[in-house]
């Protein structure tokens, strides 16, 4: 990378968008297993409370992960933007903010612990065994909070680079030494939920510390690029705090969606709960699998961006939607001929694999609907473009109130299913609809 001018224009292939969604597909289906693996070491303890109780946990720490994952998708695309301009400096800038605000906010959280969990549990009607552990659970993995943040700002500037082995390796040791931990703590030390927790909470510090030691790597061999960039300039730190604002908001729709899931399943009884932890646990993967094409559309599209290449961007769209559809169809076969074996391989308890298995059909054919809410997501990320993103996610969680509070007392778990398909169905057709708009205004102002 040159300190100026910007990359010649050159479409998108299917090698490289491939070349990136591959090690991020893999990257980001580990990320979930911090959760999975402690939902399957406890779901082997015979008590269906174990299970019920890291359900209630994860889900308030993937609440808080997804609501600080902007640190991530909203250092993605103004990296991979700077690239495309061939403005080394400003590369350098984008790690420095986003670190600032990701050690900001962790420490924030850590001292919220009290009042978030108070909130938690005035909104969550679980049994008293659930809540006590699921307490005892969140109390321990806070203090992971500031690490995982600053990991996350470090993924979204590695992609940025259209760096996605690094973030591989970062996550998959740090999935590593949790799955480790987990048996030495819950079965080797008899630890139990307390054990789990504290696995995770060592396992992303590593991570962290790996990714620090990478990211001095690759800022050795990145040019200094124009002389009198400033990590604390006011315009840009404004426009990263507005990007940052409209994400957030986007994705506290977006977690609230499963948090009022999890707490609608509490009602209907600690079995529901657990079987419907087990199945998130399939729209988890799913997720995380297609976010991959939303990152790599976040690293390519957001270059053609940095660029003004309408057409490029463009171009790259038609790539990214083909693909991500085509993964998005082996999701569907996958669980249905393999669902059954997967629900066993996370819990042994007999009623929890039954209730888990007579409701397999939902997150089975969901990721034919949410394939196109995950993928224009990394697509308007790379334009910037998170207002959009901020308001239409915003119709699509009134949507799923009314579809919610409509069905459940119709239909019960099916209810709660069918409000989530809902959900991602209109975030899907939204973001579809307001493209054009989007596309027509990159090549006058990419910000």
């Amino acid at each position: 990378m040159s300190g100026s001018g910007a990359h010649s224009a050159a479409p998108v292939t299917h090698r490289q968008v491939w070349a990136l969604a591959g090690p991020i597909v893999l990257a980001n289906v580990s990320v979930p297993l911090l959760g999975a693996v402690d939902t399957a070491v406890v779901g082997h303890l015979g008590e269906v409370h174990y299970i019920g109780a890291v359900a209630i946990g994860a889900m308030l720490f993937n609440f808080i992960y997804h609501l600080f994952n902007c640190l991530r998708m909203g250092t993605t695309g103004p990296t991979a933007q700077a690239r495309g301009a061939g403005d080394a400096a400003e590369v350098r800038m984008m790690l420095g903010r986003a670190l600032l605000l990701a050690a900001a906010a962790g420490g924030v959280m850590v001292m919220l612990q009290g009042p978030i969990l108070a909130l938690a549990f005035a909104l969550i009607d679980a049994s008293d065994r659930v809540e006590q552990l699921a307490r005892e659970y969140f109390l321990i993995r806070v203090w992971a909070l500031p690490a995982v943040l600053c990991t996350y700002a470090i993924i979204g500037w590695l992609y940025g680079l259209r760096n996605v082995r690094t973030p591989l390796v970062i996550q998959l040791f740090t999935n590593g030494v949790n799955i480790v931990l987990d048996v030495i703590f819950v079965f080797g030390l008899g630890l139990g939920v307390a054990g789990a927790a504290l696995a995770s909470v060592i396992a992303e510090y590593a991570g962290l510390a790996l990714g620090v030691y990478q990211v001095r790597r690759t800022l050795s061999d990145l040019p200094a690029g124009r002389p009198g960039a400033v990590l604390l300039d006011a315009a840009r730190l404004r426009r990263m705090v507005a990007i940052n604002g409209d994400i957030v908001l986007r994705t506290l729709c977006v977690v609230s969606v499963f948090a009022i899931f999890m707490a609608k399943s509490a009602e209907l009884g600690d079995l529901p709960l657990a079987a419907n932890q087990v199945l998130h646990l399939f729209l988890m993967f799913t997720s995380f699998g297609l976010d991959g094409f939303a990152h790599a559309a976040e690293t390519l599209l957001g270059e053609a961006v940095g660029r003004r290449d309408a057409p490029g961007f463009l171009q790259g769209r038609r790539v990214v939607l083909l693909w991500g559809g085509i993964v998005g169809a082996g999701n569907v076969v996958v669980y249905l001929l393999f669902g059954p074996a997967m629900v066993a391989l996370i819990t042994s308890i007999p009623e929890v694999r039954e209730a888990a298995v007579g409701m397999l059909g939902w997150p089975a054919l969901i990721p034919l609907v949410s394939v196109w809410a995950y993928l224009y997501d990394g697509i308007y990320l790379a334009a910037t473009r998170t207002r959009i993103m901020r308001n239409t996610v915003i119709v699509a969680f009134a949507a799923y109130l009314v579809v919610t509070y409509a069905a459940m007392p119709l239909a019960g778990n099916a209810g709660l299913w069918a409000a989530v398909t809902a959900f991602l169905a209109v975030r899907g057709l939204l973001l579809h609809l307001y493209l054009p708009r989007v596309v027509r205004s990159i090549a006058a102002d990419p910000a």
